[in-house]
């Protein structure tokens, strides 16, 4: 099947929902895996008798994958909020990349000022507060219950802490019982704020802050035991641009500018203080693997982009002449910071990736494997565990799979770092259908699929929550 069928499949919207669906599953799953995968992404594409133009703006859906006694159970469900209502009134809204038309200097003149942030959520989930939340870039939270996945209501802090853009990114540090994220301030000066939410908490406690030489556009940051490590790449928010009337999102308000480079803020995570601040040849990312402290110096690894074409490669009017195929690859990139400003680049892996992930307990420490999505290759994506250490890689591969954001769940009693199973999703474009799969960890054999009711679009991010 060609991959035309994959723009088909993956960006069509969902028409049903279900609730505790029990999947068939082929080979097995372990009897340990206790718990729910809950991931996010697009779930609808149309609105009114207009389709949006770019994917980040559909509207979210949430899906949940639960598993028990080596069965699993799907539900699904688009979130419902402000933006959704408005969709089913057919108001079409401009948020990252998509023409609103002439709705948007109206509501321009009607509010007197630029329209408010969109509580569409369709990026990422969290559990912050007592709440789980699904989270988007605009500093609008839903929370949403995690098993029926019934939307409830918008989640605030209860703190003064302002951001205009905010993180969908979240790094949870199990070891403190605290979770760090950052938000973009525009005003004079623009800064980043840096932040902890203690456990079960609804506020933010400000680690510290930093100007925003930019303001640079931010996805993701890193987290060590003893810093938080921001590359502000090149590609801008313009506020005029962002601000003037007939801008249609976010995407209208971006400029790359390569004369900058790329500015590396290493922040203390206790004092709030700046440590490094150096500047590095331009590139972009969207994505951070993981950071840790190595003999002095903090060690980061991220999916690094030559420049920004990516974002723009991700309109439908890309996605649709070949699929992925025109979208530039991410390289996973080592970069190490000296409190001197020194700083090495080493890249880790020759194939191309996306959405990388590290096992939960190896978080903000030293990583040996990363899990991310494999590309590189017409017509697929595939699944690779990236050895750090050795700078060697395990692939898998299937015609016609697309396979999405892997989660590694360790094993309860592992010892080894990779000793668990990795969970990942896919859409299969030989049979039209959406898979589940899951795979040892330490060799990517798989272990089991399991075959949804209906084909999902493409998503985005999501975790596994052990206790849901």
């Amino acid at each position: 099947m060609s991959t035309d069928s994959a723009y088909e499949l993956g960006f069509r919207s969902v028409d049903r929902e279900f609730v505790d669906r029990r999947l068939p599953v082929e080979g097995s799953l372990p009897d340990w895996l206790s718990g729910s995968l809950i991931r996010n992404g697009p779930g609808r594409f149309e609105i009114g008798d207009r389709r949006v133009t770019h994917w980040f703006d559909g509207l979210a859906m949430l899906r949940r994958y639960a598993f028990e006694d080596g069965e699993v159970r799907y539900t699904n469900r688009i979130l419902r909020t402000e933006a959704y209502e408005r969709a089913l009134a057919g108001e079409t809204m401009g948020e990252f990349g998509t023409d609103a038309g002439l709705r948007t200097p109206l509501k321009w003149l009607r509010a007197l000022g630029p329209p408010e942030a969109t509580d569409n959520a369709p990026v990422h989930v969290a559990r912050l507060g007592g709440e789980f939340l699904a989270l988007t870039e605009a500093p609008r939270r839903v929370a949403f219950d995690p098993v029926t996945l019934e939307s409830r209501g918008e989640f605030a802090f209860e703190d003064e802490l302002t951001v205009h853009l905010a993180t969908a990114h979240h790094v949870v540090d199990g070891a403190r019982g605290e979770t760090v994220g950052y938000g973009l301030e525009f005003g004079r000066p623009h800064r980043f704020h840096f932040f902890r939410i203690p456990d079960d908490e609804r506020r933010r406690e400000l680690i510290g802050s930093v100007e925003a030489t930019g303001p640079g556009y931010v996805h993701s940051v890193a987290v060590t035991t003893d810093h938080v490590v921001l590359f502000e790449t090149p590609l801008h928010v313009s506020l005029p641009r962002l601000l003037a009337p007939w801008n249609q999102g976010l995407l209208d308000g971006l400029v790359y500018r390569p004369e900058r480079g790329t500015r590396i803020v290493v922040v203390d995570r206790h004092s709030g203080e700046v440590v490094a601040e150096p500047v590095v040849p331009p590139f972009f990312t969207f994505h951070h693997v993981n950071a840790f402290e190595d003999d002095g110096e903090v060690v980061a690894d991220l999916v690094e982009f030559e420049d920004d074409g990516i974002v723009r490669a991700l309109s439908f009017a890309s996605l649709s002449e070949d699929a992925f195929s025109a979208a530039p690859d991410g390289r996973l990139v080592r970069y190490r910071i000296g409190h001197d400003g020194r700083v090495s680049r080493r890249r880790l892996y020759d194939g191309g990736l996306e959405l990388p992930t590290v096992p939960p307990p190896v978080r903000t420490h030293r990583h040996r494997y990363v899990y991310a999505q494999a590309t590189d290759r017409r017509g697929a994506n595939g699944l690779v565990k990236v050895d750090a250490d050795r700078e060697v890689a395990t692939e898998w591969w299937e015609r016609g799979v697309y396979v999405e954001e892997p989660r590694m769940v360790p094993r309860a009693g592992g010892t080894a770092e990779d000793d668990g199973v990795v969970l990942a999703t896919a859409l299969d474009t030989v049979g039209e259908r959406s898979l589940l799969l899951a795979f040892d960890a330490a060799n990517l054999e798989e272990l089991a699929r399991a075959e949804l009711p209906h084909v999902v679009p493409f998503g985005f991010h999501g975790r596994f929550f052990g206790d849901v």
